[in-house]
């Protein structure tokens, strides 16, 4: 199989710790490290040892005019997503820039524009749509145990505190920007990505995050006819039960990363109870509440795989089909786009105070 010839911009956390972990993965049978930039002279020494035979640079703009390189991922902080991007693009590179694909639409649309105007392939490191978390909360739906979908929650939460980077307005962080594109990326999934798709409600608010960005964050999504999407990513909530719950009107689904249960009913296999207009009594002849023992069905199991390494190597996969096949993108900057819509609004509603 022929590799993808990459240079990576950035060796943080995602950049080394994420991307660069599969890149040195016996999974990696698509990509080859030609080229890593990085501003930071301890990190370039450090990634001269990691990635043996690539040249190792201090500046993106060296990258112009080299050749041979298929795609270039921006791996950068998130306010230089869009900047160094476009460049990237104007220059007539390939580009796979890290999640959020940028502060605004306007930014994002504009990316696709650039893009689509050069005839080069832009893609958005959204790799929950390739999660088995998420493919398997679809499997479910679809399957059709649990009814009619009413209502999913999705919870990122836990009892955590950052004061990097990650937490100041000015960088586009904070945990709607920051772990947002996650859960609302599935959110808009669960919904078929409807054009109608909007924000029903939203609060944003600073509770132990160092910075003046958001680490509560609360989002309804919701569309004409569909489910409601209840998602939340708190800092303080010390017993997260679960990350996505499916409600339908049979049954419910819950999973973590690692395991899932459901319970539903079936049709036909409990007795009808036509509704009474009266009180109802127990066999003594006394008032009494509606009570019986349903017959459900109880579902168990694990979730193979995770929405690092397992997530990244499908999304390597499918942007390798993409660049050698001609095989279009299945997680496309318009569904990174849609994305963006959302986070904007919601920061639009809840302005924050910006201190730094």
């Amino acid at each position: 199989m022929e590799r993808i010839s990459l240079a990576i911009i950035g060796q943080g956390r995602s950049g080394r710790n994420i991307h660069g972990a599969f890149y040195k993965s016996e999974a990696n049978k698509y990509v080859n490290v030609a080229y890593v930039v990085e501003s930071d002279p301890a990190r370039r020494a450090l990634a001269a040892e990691e990635y043996e035979g690539a040249v190792i640079l201090d500046d993106y703009t060296k990258l112009f005019g080299i050749e041979g390189i298929d795609i270039v991922v921006n791996d950068t902080y998130s306010d230089t997503h869009y900047s160094i991007s476009k460049d990237l693009l104007e220059h007539g590179f390939n580009v796979l820039v890290e999640k959020p694909m940028a502060r605004t639409r306007y930014e994002c649309d504009d990316l696709i524009r650039c893009a689509n105007e050069r005839g080069l392939i832009l893609a958005v490191f959204q790799q929950t749509f390739l999660a088995p978390i998420y493919q398997n909360a679809l499997k479910v739906i679809a399957e059709g145990k649990l009814g009619r979908v009413k209502q999913i929650n999705i919870s990122y939460n836990g009892l955590v505190r950052r004061w990097d980077w990650q937490t100041l307005q000015c960088r586009v962080a904070g945990s709607t920007y920051n772990t947002g594109p996650h859960p609302i990326g599935m959110a808009l999934g669960f919904l078929d990505f409807d054009e109608s798709a909007d924000v029903a409600f939203s609060r944003l608010d600073t509770l132990v995050t160092s910075g003046d960005s958001d680490d509560y964050s609360k989002i309804i999504i919701t569309a004409p006819g569909r489910c409601v999407v209840d998602i939340e990513m708190i800092s303080t909530d010390a017993f997260p039960e679960m990350t996505v719950k499916i409600i339908g009107d049979r049954g419910t689904y819950r999973s973590t990363y690692t395991d899932y249960e459901m319970k539903y009913i079936v049709d036909g296999e409990n007795p009808e109870r036509p509704v009474c207009r009266d009180f109802i009594t127990d066999e003594k002849g006394l008032p009494t509440y509606c009570s019986e023992q349903l017959i459900t069905h109880e579902e168990k199991g694990r979730i193979e795989g995770d929405s690092f390494s397992t997530a990244t190597e499908n999304f390597y996969r499918m942007l390798h089909a993409t660049l050698k096949c001609d095989t279009p993108l299945t997680v496309t900057p318009e569904m990174a786009a849609r994305i963006i819509s959302v986070i904007e609004k919601v920061h639009a509603d809840n302005p924050l105070p910006v201190r730094f």
